[in-house]
């Protein structure tokens, strides 16, 4: 069988400080009959991410499922520009401007969320700061508010991040395959020497960049042959000051504002939570990007404040992204989702 052809609309939109952004509307062949649910994807990726050429991709399960689907492009998509940007400006003027754009088309009072890494991260900014009133449901996958990395990644980011960012004001995964500069020469040359896992350069510079292990973000195994070959042209760069806040959250035990806007507060637990979503928190049991430990942590937070009513799913077998892209995650992971973005919301104080 043969992969769907969905209808996909672009629609620009303006981010709080100007940026221009843009959501994709993903149509099916018939009207959805539940509300909109906003999927917003991480660093170093695009809105495409969600789309792997598998079979069921999360889009098409939501899509049919009844879902009105809209893929948030924010200003860390690799099909931008690469600009300076913190996790701070994804949640005061990305993430909060896009909910209400979905509003405004769809004529919905409230919308769900589902949220992937630095997607994620920048979203609990908004999120927790009462920026995005509107969203009655949260699916966080990977990370959220208190990211946890292995030891090794811990020291990567807070030893190579402030050499590399000597010489370079990004780090982009595509140096494995164009290398324009001797700083990019220098880490693709590393990271042949250090990585043997497959024959994808560009997967390989991605499990550099974004973590440790060989490779960090999937199983192999997870995916699909096609798959693998196409996310060689789905990662590319990140700035380096996203490495630095990272750094700083990382060694915090939870996000840090960058202190540039007044609606944040100077960290995520600074402050009881100003949100009465629901919020599901998943992560793949094998994540050697963020740990899963991530979202235990970030449950147990966020729990203090109103027991018994988020949740915490750890998928065995799954690791960063094949929670996504995994040829099987339609049957491993997708239900998990659906059941927790269709769990009853309940008034706050019950």
């Amino acid at each position: 069988m043969g992969k769907r052809t969905l209808r996909e609309e672009l629609i620009p939109f303006r981010a709080g400080d100007g940026f221009s952004l843009n959501l994709i509307h993903v149509n099916g062949p018939t009207p959805p009959h539940k509300g909109p649910v906003l999927l917003i994807h991480g660093s170093s990726v695009r809105a495409n991410i969600f789309r792997a050429p598998v079979e069921t991709d999360i889009v098409d399960f939501l899509v049919d499922q009844g879902y009105d689907v809209w893929l948030e492009s924010w200003r860390a998509s690799i099909d931008f520009p690469l600009t300076p940007w913190y996790l701070d400006d994804g949640g005061v003027y990305d993430h909060p401007y896009a909910v209400r754009k979905v509003l405004e088309l769809t004529g919905a009072k409230t919308l769900k969320a589902l949220v992937h890494c630095q997607g994620s991260t920048s979203f609990f900014f908004g999120l927790y700061a009462g920026l995005v009133p509107e969203v009655t449901t949260v699916v966080s996958n990977a990370v959220s508010s208190h990211p946890v990395i292995p030891l090794l990644a811990r020291l990567k980011i807070n030893v190579a991040t402030p050499l590399a960012g000597l010489f370079t004001d990004h780090m982009d995964a595509q140096w494995a395959v164009r290398a324009p500069t001797l700083t990019a020469k220098t880490f693709a040359a590393l990271v042949r020497l250090t990585h043997h896992e497959c024959d994808n350069a560009v997967c390989k510079m991605a499990s550099f960049i974004n973590g440790v292990g060989f490779p960090a973000m999937w199983h192999h195994h997870n995916l699909s042959p096609e798959t693998h070959a196409w996310l060689a042209h789905e990662f590319a760069h990140q700035p380096i000051t996203f490495y630095r806040q990272m750094a700083r959250s990382v060694n915090a035990g939870h996000l840090i504002a960058m202190g540039e806007h007044k609606d944040l507060p100077p960290s995520v637990t600074s402050a009881a939570p100003r949100t009465t979503a629901r919020i599901g928190f998943i992560a793949g049991a094998d994540n050697r990007t963020f740990l899963p430990e991530s979202q235990v942590r970030a449950h147990a937070w966020l729990s203090q404040f109103r027991p018994d009513y988020h949740t915490l799913r750890i998928v065995p077998g799954y690791g960063h992204l094949d929670i996504f892209m995994g040829k099987d995650a339609a049957r491993d992971v997708f239900p998990i989702i659906l059941e927790e973005l269709e769990r009853p919301e309940r008034p706050s104080g019950d």
